[in-house]
Order: C-alpha cells, then structure tokens, then sequence
C-alpha cells in the first residue's frame, strides 16, 4: 500500500489522546517543517533579492494603492487555498504543495519590504529576526509548560484578524497611516496567534497533520515577523 492512501488511517483520533511516542513524534515532524519553511523562506527572499523583481514590485505598488489591495487579496486567496491543500487528507504530495505556496506566497509579499530594510536600514533585519524568534521561543515555552488549552483565543482572534483587515484595507483605500499603536497591537496580535497555533499542535491536530500544524504556526510566525520589521523600521527612520 503506498503512502498516499494510508495517511487517513489515523483520521479520528487527536493527538492528544496518542501514547507519548506518538505525540513527540508529531511534536517533532511539525517543527522541523517549520525550520524547514523558514528556511525556504529565507532562501527564496535572498534569491528575489538578487534581481530586479524587488524594484520592479515597488514600481508596480506605487503606481497605485489599489495595486497593493489587489496583491493582498490575491495573497489572502492564495493563502486560504494552500491551507486546504494542508489540510489534505488523502495526498501527502498535495500537503506539501500546500506548504510550499504558502512559503511563496509569503516570500513574494515580504519582499518590498524587506529590500527596503535591506537596503535603507542595516541591522534592521537581523534585529527584527532575533525579536521574533525570541517571543516565539518564549510563547513555546509557556504553551508547552502550562499545557494550557489556548482554544479560547479562537473567537478574539476572528474578530481581532477582521477589524485589522478592516483597518489595513481603508488605510490603503484612502491613504491613511496607521501608525505605530497599530503595528504594536497587531505584535499582539501576532503573538496570541502563535500561542494559538501552538496549542493546536498539543490539543487538536491528528497523527497525520503534521505538514497543516506547520503551515498554521509558520503563518502566525511569519505575521509576527512582519509587524516586528515593520516596528523596527518605523523607529530606525525616525531617528
């Protein structure tokens, strides 16, 4: 029997309920995708940066601030979609493609910003880059020990992601900053979803979701990565 058709086979159980082995396994599948995507994540920025796609993207966003709204809805579609390839039941290959465009796809809309902080501000990546790895370090450590089901966020999340798309999709509409109590409430933000996403992986997941728990958390490091750059270089271009 080859591998596609016996992903299923553990389809109604959780993690949770597994014996130890079985939850350290999933536990370290799911992060070393994680380590995995980030660090396609970081090779396919420094091969972008390399040519002129950078500057040819800021050219296209500033032409425009509707052409930044069509990039965050074609992301937001993209997004949605490589989640459910993730969630893919039957296909491990369709899983991975999932991860996959996600990573692109995340890639992709980094990449104004960070040639921008690259170029304008040195060090500011490297700081922003520690930042995050050391809240998500930390946000680990208090899921893991609590053990603490962090499901409740749920419902703060939601409504928290639509207001914030509410918010980001006027301010470009109407030309608008946000400023940075918005930056630092959507770190917050940020960092509620990756302690969700954490707790995912301890209580809800399934022996066979390791490739989805890794797309989540990847997500919800990447959103923290980005609020953090955007934080740093907002204090680096005042000063």
């Amino acid at each position: 029997m080859n591998q596609e058709t016996t992903l299923d086979t553990a389809s109604g159980y959780l993690v949770a309920d597994q014996p130890q082995a079985v939850r350290n396994r999933f536990i370290r599948n799911t992060y070393l995708h994680v380590a995995l995507a980030i660090l396609l994540f970081a090779g396919i920025e420094a091969a972008l940066l390399q040519t002129s796609l950078p500057v040819a993207f800021l050219e296209l966003l500033s032409i425009s601030s509707w052409m930044w709204l069509a990039v965050l809805g074609v992301f937001i579609v993209g997004s949605m979609l490589a989640d459910n390839w993730a969630k893919n039941a039957i296909s491990l290959k369709v899983q991975y493609l999932g991860l996959l465009l996600y990573v692109v796809l995340e890639a992709v809309i980094f990449l104004p910003m960070i040639f921008l902080a690259t170029a304008l501000m040195p060090g500011v990546l490297t700081k922003a880059a520690i930042a995050t790895l050391s809240l998500v370090a930390g946000l680990t450590l208090v899921a893991f020990t609590t053990k603490k089901d962090f499901s409740f966020l749920k419902g703060f999340l939601s409504v928290g992601l639509m207001i914030a798309l509410g918010l980001i999709i006027t301010s470009i509409m109407f030309g608008y900053s946000l400023g940075l109590w918005f930056t630092g409430g959507m770190i917050i933000f940020a960092g509620g979803s990756v302690l969700y996403s954490t707790s995912k992986i301890i209580h809800e997941y399934r022996p066979d979701q390791h490739v989805a728990a890794a797309v989540s958390l990847f997500a919800s490091i990447a959103l923290l990565f980005w609020y953090i750059l955007q934080f740093f270089m907002s204090l680096s271009s005042s000063d």
